[in-house]
């Protein structure tokens, strides 16, 4: 598929992998929506790409259709969907402290696996209805974010890695229910990435010790290299139903 000229919905758009996608697709001239909990900063990118900004709480269905009906209103269906928004909260399942919390256990998996696929359920409501772009029948493409957290998951991150595993799982069967209608749905599990978020959660110790565990290029992956890939495969009919590993061959080991 063609990005020039398409409409793209970037969830957790705001920061991050989200906003170097946003940069990205905005850049081979899609009309890019900005959907982030965080409003402000959320216009900012938009205002930069010349698209528009949509506040939305991915674990609250409400919002999510809500946002979705905005976009809609103000650009139009959107065929191109990534997925990028996401929490993470360390903690062992139990400790010192006691058990896990059921609610964070419950808020990560809300906000990465839940939300995720309630945007998937409806943007490719609303793509079904579009005519085909092609000759091979395409209407659209859905990326999401999974992690090598789903594979290697760490001690402590028990929450994230389940969440995160639940986005690989649905891959193939979601890109298989969706087939008839010439939606393409795809994965990226990205490694360790030079983010806001990453390093907040692995603080700067940490952060520089999974770098140096990278075997080749050692080091942290740029957001515009995934924000490569994520336009990659929206160009690429031939990538569906399946979880790339964007990690310089890191693999996790027993602790951040």
């Amino acid at each position: 598929m063609e990005i020039k000229d398409q409409i793209a919905i970037v969830t957790g758009g705001a920061s991050g992998l989200g906003a170097d996608t946003v940069r990205a697709l905005a850049a081979k001239g899609a009309k890019v929506a900005v959907l982030d909990l965080n409003e402000d900063l959320a216009k900012t990118i938009a205002d930069e790409v010349g698209g528009i900004a949509v506040k939305v709480d991915v674990a609250d269905t409400d919002s999510v259709a809500a946002a979705m009906a905005t976009v809609k209103d103000k650009l139009g269906v959107a065929r191109i969907v990534m997925n990028v928004a996401g929490i993470g909260i360390g903690r062992k399942i139990t400790s010192r402290k006691g058990p896990h919390p059921l609610g964070d256990f419950m808020r990560v998996v809300n906000v990465n696996l839940t939300g995720t696929f309630d945007v998937c359920r409806l943007a490719s409501t609303d793509i079904s209805t579009l005519e085909p772009l092609n000759e091979d029948g395409e209407r659209g493409v859905i990326v999401n974010v999974a992690s090598i957290f789903a594979f290697d998951g760490p001690v402590g991150d028990t929450a994230y890695a389940a969440a995160k595993a639940g986005v690989a799982g649905m891959t193939l069967p979601m890109a298989r229910d969706l087939s008839g209608y010439g939606i393409r749905v795809m994965t990226i599990a990205p490694g360790v990435f030079d983010t806001p978020l990453a390093r907040s959660e692995t603080g700067p110790d940490g952060f520089e010790r999974l770098k140096s565990s990278i075997p080749f290029p050692k080091r942290a992956g740029k957001p515009s290299e995934f924000a490569q890939m994520a336009c990659h495969i929206v160009e690429n009919s031939m990538l569906n139903g399946e979880v790339i590993r964007l990690d310089a061959a890191f693999r996790m080991g027993m602790t951040l």
